[in-house]
């Protein structure tokens, strides 16, 4: 993500994931994500998870780029047979 970039707050399309976020290139400061009402900062090596069914937004106020690398998962409480029933993640 580009310096000064900021994506306002928006809702992912389902409960069934969880996001996880890793920490690729992080600036050392002005990188932050807002889930409901917690706000954190990315570490490089750290993984960052949320549902991303929660309002969320971003904030890349660092003077470098940020990168991550992004993997969604089944939510835990999903059970096989669910998971089987709904279209892949």
């Amino acid at each position: 993500m580009r310096p000064g970039t900021h994506v306002w707050p928006h809702t992912g399309p389902t409960n069934c994931r969880l996001r996880m976020h890793l920490g690729l290139i992080i600036p050392p400061s002005g990188c932050r994500i807002r889930c409901t009402n917690q706000t954190r900062e990315w570490e490089e090596g750290k993984v960052l998870i949320f549902d991303d069914s929660f309002e969320h937004e971003v904030w890349q106020e660092a003077e470098t780029f940020r990168l991550i690398f992004i993997v969604d998962v089944w939510h835990p409480e999903l059970s096989q047979s669910q998971r089987q029933t709904l279209s892949p993640i």
